[in-house]
């Protein structure tokens, strides 16, 4: 790893999230001296990546950022070839979607519908979940259990009272998403909201990403024939990235 860039990495980590921090804050996150943090501060800075607040002395992300994330999405040729399917299932179905992908230890939405209902919405695209509370997120551990075995050594951090934070439980769940293809999170990541996910998979058979539709609680569960075109959506992609057969196997450990 190389150290001015990992240094950097985590400059711009401290400042997801809209975080303001000065230097001295910085510093004591990153446990860096306040010298060596504003050099790198100052280095991101001239290149968009970091800004300064007008007449402060704090710093933000910067507009650099955003061009990028827009390169990043355009060349996902997964979200390419999902929108028209993400879009007419949201027509159909009546409700949001999205379109994730694994990032670390969150997914990371790479492409949002909102409700076709007319109401004011906000645009999801970019915004990140924890994987073991988002039915997309289950969906990619359950296919990939090297993954799996990585998060659930760890502590899960709990979002609401219905998050599942328990390994042994988690690691059900996982396993009953693979008989069905299918993952559902009840309230775990936002309270009133609920999701349900399936899979997609790219020409090698392997699951890439995952496609859910998400409700308000007091909906649940989501009838058949939401499953159905969930279900469609996610085979017709699939089918367009070259993959043979759906729902797709699940991805041998790396050591096996």
């Amino acid at each position: 790893m190389i150290q001015a860039i990992d240094r950097a990495a985590r400059v711009l980590s401290s400042l997801q999230g809209a975080r303001h921090l000065g230097i001295t804050e910085l510093a004591g996150i990153l446990d860096l001296p306040p010298s060596t943090v504003h050099g790198i501060v100052k280095s991101l800075q001239q290149h968009g990546l970091v800004a300064k607040e007008p007449g402060g002395q704090r710093y933000m992300l910067g507009p650099a950022l955003l061009k990028l994330s827009n390169v990043y999405l355009d060349t996902l040729d997964v979200r390419a070839r999902a929108m028209r399917w993400t879009r007419e299932l949201a027509r159909r179905t009546g409700l949001s979607t999205r379109l994730g992908a694994e990032l670390f230890d969150e997914v990371i939405i790479i492409h949002h519908n909102r409700r076709p209902d007319g109401s004011q919405q906000m645009l999801e695209t970019g915004i990140t979940i924890p994987v073991h509370a988002s039915a997309l997120g289950k969906v990619l551990l359950a296919y990939h259990p090297t993954a799996a075995d990585e998060l659930l050594a760890r502590e899960l951090r709990s979002l609401t009272g219905d998050t599942i934070t328990d390994a042994a439980a988690l690691r059900l769940q996982l396993a009953q998403v693979v008989e069905r293809a299918l993952a559902v999170e009840v309230d775990e990541a936002v309270l009133g909201e609920s999701s349900v996910a399936v899979p997609v998979a790219d020409r090698s058979g392997a699951v890439i990403a995952a496609v859910s539709v998400v409700m308000p609680s007091s909906e649940w569960p989501p009838e058949a024939g939401v499953l159905n075109d969930l279900r469609e959506t996610a085979r017709n992609i699939s089918r367009e990235l070259g993959c043979a057969t759906w729902p797709p196997a699940v991805r041998p450990r790396d050591d096996d």
